[in-house]
């Protein structure tokens, strides 16, 4: 406690022994002295009084003491006499504007916040024509875990649900408690299927946070997304689709995740399966070096390609089998400018099809020679340029002037 706040609390229990007359001529002098305010005999009791009522609900509220300044400031500006602000702290005002948008237990945005920050950010979506997503959010089986492990437990689940937002968020996307197990997240310039891929990481990410808790219930986070302007253009347009799609993706099973919110391309999957990957290569959805088994080789980087005529090996048409299971799905670039240089010459490129966490499918022209393995430069949207090393795992000719390639990211 500062020394002017215990001052003030001595304060209150001295009046207390004063006489009605002695207390509101000195109450008076007081808040003259303290606000350069004039307040009549006959108003400066019920003032004070005011005072400290308010500064106990707001200290409640907030959950953290107030200061008798802040109570003060509060109730003359309610009450309009006050004109000098020489009895605030800048700290107090800033941690009052906190504590009012903030989630007391998470941390993150309140629903309040929310609602300013969609409209606002809608409005902007408007002006620069920009895309802008909504997700909707909560927790599957939050219920049964306040149920069995008790209401502090179900604390640390919001807590390590809070904490997977703030990881997997850009400084540009906001988070938002809007209810008990219920969240939302706002992401400015993002499309559907950005938004998408997202929510699958956030669901994965969760699920790490949760593995010191130890439960045996299996909670995850459950995804509805909405877009602007193509799902639609009012706030209240965006809030209710992204809702319903949450409750498809609940009525789901969820051993098996929903295809009909993902956006669907003809490039999105890569267009032709092959053998199985023996032990000594990586699959064609191996992920980095980290998720690859001990021993496997590394494939060393090669020189740019040099332009000839390629020889390509057969397609088989047996099915896809993954080396390591798919952890998040692959994100589209159809519509997008997404591309990457080919070794250090800006002159070889190839257009990227769709990226993933465990590699990226690319379009090459007939012409280039497309060697096992490749260094590369990716630019794609959001992300800054990534400089890759690749290894070749599957191959498929489109026609006289295309070639795809579906590489995995190696060391």
């Amino acid at each position: 406690m500062r020394p002017n706040d215990a001052y003030f609390d001595l304060l209150i229990d001295t009046l207390e022994g004063l006489e009605p007359s002695a207390r509101a001529q000195f109450l008076q002098r007081f808040f003259q002295s303290l606000s350069h305010i004039d307040v009549p005999e006959s108003q400066s009791l019920s003032l004070w009084e005011e005072v400290v009522a308010r500064r106990a609900q707001l200290s409640e509220r907030t959950e953290s003491a107030i200061s008798f300044q802040t109570a003060l400031v509060d109730v003359l500006s309610a009450s309009g006499r006050f004109r000098l602000p020489v009895v605030l702290e800048y700290d107090e005002l800033r941690k009052l504007h906190r504590n009012a948008v903030t989630d007391p237990l998470t941390g993150l945005h309140n629903r309040r916040l929310f609602d300013e920050t969609l409209d606002k950010e809608l409005n902007r979506a408007r002006r620069y024509s920009h895309p802008l997503s909504l997700v909707a959010l909560d927790l599957h089986r939050f219920k049964e875990v306040n149920d069995k492990y008790g209401h502090p437990r179900g604390d640390d689940v919001l807590h390590a649900a809070a904490a997977t937002l703030r990881k997997a968020l850009r400084t540009s996307d906001s988070a938002f408690r809007t209810g008990g197990d219920e969240f939302s997240l706002i992401l400015p310039q993002t499309d559907a299927a950005q938004a998408f891929a997202l929510s699958r990481r956030i669901g994965m990410v969760f699920r790490e946070f949760l593995q010191p808790l130890e439960l045996r219930i299996n909670v995850s986070m459950d995804h509805g997304v909405a877009t602007f302007p193509q799902d639609g253009e009012q706030r209240e347009q965006l809030i209710r689709l992204s809702d319903e799609r949450l409750y498809h993706f609940k009525q789901a099973s969820h051993g098996q995740e929903p295809q009909s919110q993902e956006p669907s391309t003809a490039e999105a999957t890569p267009p032709a399966p092959v053998p199985a990957p023996s032990p000594a290569s990586p699959g064609p959805e191996a992920t980095a070096p980290a998720d690859h088994e001990k021993g496997s080789r590394r494939a060393e980087p090669v020189s740019p390609l040099q332009v000839s005529k390629p020889t390509f090996p057969v397609v088989s048409e047996q099915p896809r089998v993954y080396a390591v299971p798919r952890k998040a799905e692959r994100v589209s670039m159809s519509g997008t400018n997404a591309y990457a240089i080919l070794g250090d010459q800006p002159s070889h490129r190839a257009r990227v099809v769709d990226l993933g966490f465990g590699g990226v499918a690319l379009d090459f022209p007939v012409s280039e020679a497309i060697p096992d393995t490749l260094l590369a430069v990716l630019h794609v949207p959001i992300l800054p340029p990534v400089r890759v090393n690749l290894k070749r795992v599957w191959s498929r000719q489109l026609g006289e002037d295309t070639f795809r390639v579906g590489c995995c990211f190696i060391s």
